[in-house]
């Protein structure tokens, strides 16, 4: 169904139309309280000592899951659907495209944010060249890392913090709708009468 099949919003006046607002938006701001709250508790998750050393390979070199971390202090890490030999899943590549610069304020916020997948740098290269990504992507072999860390055939997002001494603690994780988090344009036709369009 297109969006010109479907129905339009039904007519108010300007005075009904505010009423209506306005209780949404008492909604909206219990909603904004509760994931604030949900936000306090998520940081206030305790952290799990990593023990396993994982290495990655970058456009450049072999790595290290602490050097993934680029000499900041927390880590975000994306496990991307992207087997070597196939195209780049719909929902990761969605993902990628609303990164867009986002990685510069979260970089000055001590963060690093960086995509991993078992596809050789290769086919990773490729595929950003061709699609304009420009954010961090490591080649994690046979799906080491992926699947310690729950990503299983799917993707994961995970969230890692290192001490003072290099230890690395994994501190959330979340898949399914939890990635949600990262697609902007969601939250933009969230704001449209039509919606995300899917069913």
């Amino acid at each position: 169904m297109t969006t010109s099949d479907r129905a339009l919003p039904q007519t108010a006046t300007l005075e009904e139309w505010e009423k209506a607002r306005m209780k949404l938006v008492a909604r909206e701001k219990e909603v904004t309280r509760a994931m604030d709250a949900l936000a306090a508790e998520r940081r206030r998750l305790a952290m799990v000592p990593v023990e396993e050393a994982f290495a990655f390979t970058g456009p450049e070199s072999e790595v290290s899951l602490i050097e993934l971390f680029q000499g900041r202090r927390q880590l975000i890490v994306y496990c991307a659907m992207l087997e070597p030999g196939a195209t780049p899943c719909e929902g990761c590549s969605m993902v990628m495209d609303n990164i867009g610069h986002n990685l510069a304020h979260v970089n000055a916020r001590d963060t690093t944010f960086v995509f991993t997948s078992p596809a050789p740098q290769t086919e990773i290269i490729a595929s950003q060249k061709r699609m304009g990504w420009s954010a961090p992507w490591y080649t994690d072999h046979g799906r080491r890392f992926a699947d310690a860390f729950g990503a299983g055939t799917g993707f994961a997002v995970n969230v890692f913090i290192r001490d003072d001494e290099n230890r690395v603690y994994r501190t959330y994780f979340t898949t399914a709708r939890g990635g949600e988090l990262f697609d902007t344009h969601f939250r933009l036709l969230d704001l449209t009468p039509f919606g995300r369009q899917e069913t």
